[in-house]
């Protein structure tokens, strides 16, 4: 499907099924697809972002991926105060891309376009880059100081995973890319290379803990994850932030996509999501059948190990690791600031 096909299905989706919310105040593109031409083949392991913007200060739990029209979509709920003003997009590391270029659907009161306007103008601006940078460095500050060793062990993991990912996303803010979610192990790399500092990628890989990890034992953690994955799809009721992700619909992206990545050799680069979506089907399991969650934790756990993590302790221990790495990783940001491809003022 050609990505043009994809956005107008998307575009249909929210003239059907968001706009006649009395809520609704708009919509946008975001994500992978943001600045691929219409004619662009779209990969079948991606999806199409749409974030729909609304009224309700608390939205319920994203509609997450569904089929519409044969394209798949991913739509986002995203609060109105959180487009208060271009400053604030400005900062907002995930916020600003999505209108780096002309990305609305649909605009009922025209602020999307107006925000669109000033935020393209003063994207690539030194100050403004530097801020969504340490926007991202904040993230993993705070998320590892909220990390709760009370929590049921699948979720640790997930406090732990998620900000160290962050690592790579401070990476491709500073060279303006996209902070890609699945991808951004790859798109990390891209940079680093594009920039002479492909010295730091292993330490990236070693904070994850999938610096020597084989082919093999990824591709055996990812048949493990699939027979998970269908388990939690088929049984899943109780609604999480991420539910459109463990669906049948979903499993091109969480298990097709990390499969394409591991068979072209980048089965290191392919650990980040696979272990994200092991700990989010346990979360699952755990709500709606509590057996299942027992008898497939143990894959879960040696997924983990493998990446040297076994226990709470190991995990508080990777949390500082990733804090101590951060004045290198702000170092290698600041030199990709400074070479200045793209950045003005």
């Amino acid at each position: 499907m050609r990505v043009g096909t994809a956005r107008a299905a998307a575009v249909q989706w929210v003239t059907e099924h968001a706009r006649p919310d009395p809520g609704f105040r708009g919509a946008f593109f975001s994500g992978s697809t943001v600045g691929l031409p219409d004619d662009a083949e779209l990969s079948p392991y991606s999806d199409v972002d749409i974030v729909v913007v609304t009224a309700d200060p608390a939205p319920p739990a994203k509609p997450g991926k569904l089929r519409f029209r044969d394209a798949l979509l991913e739509v986002s709920l995203l609060p109105w105060g959180e487009l208060a003003s271009a400053d604030e997009v400005l900062s907002s590391y995930h916020l600003a891309g999505s209108f780096r270029r002309d990305t609305v659907v649909d605009d009922p009161t025209g602020r999307l376009r107006e925000l669109r306007a000033d935020v393209s103008r003063r994207f690539a601006e030194r100050p403004w880059v530097r801020r969504r940078c340490l926007d991202a460095e904040r993230r993993i500050e705070t998320r590892l100081a909220a990390f709760d060793a009370s929590a049921p062990f699948h979720e640790q993991v997930m406090s732990w995973l998620f900000p160290t990912g962050v690592t790579t996303h401070v990476l491709l803010v500073a060279a303006l890319r996209n902070p890609t979610v699945r991808l951004r192990y790859p798109a990390a790399r891209e940079v680093l290379d594009a920039y002479g500092q492909a010295h730091l990628y292993p330490e990236l890989l070693e904070l994850l803990g999938c610096a020597r990890l084989s082919a093999a034992r990824t591709g055996h953690h990812l048949d493990e994850l699939a027979r998970t994955f269908d388990a939690a799809a088929e049984v899943a009721r109780t609604p999480f932030f991420f539910s459109g992700d463990i669906t049948a619909g979903a499993r091109p992206v969480a298990i097709d996509g990390s499969r394409y990545l591991v068979e072209r050799g980048d089965h290191r680069e392919a650990v980040f999501w696979i272990i994200a979506t092991f700990a989010r089907c346990h979360t699952v399991l755990a709500a709606d059948a509590p057996e299942l969650h027992q008898a497939r934790l143990p894959a879960f756990r040696d997924a983990v190990a493998d990446l040297g993590v076994t226990s709470t302790d190991d995990l508080l221990r990777r949390g500082e690791r990733v804090i101590a790495f951060l004045p290198e990783l702000r170092r290698t940001a600041e030199k990709i600031l400074s070479a200045g491809t793209g950045i003005t003022g």
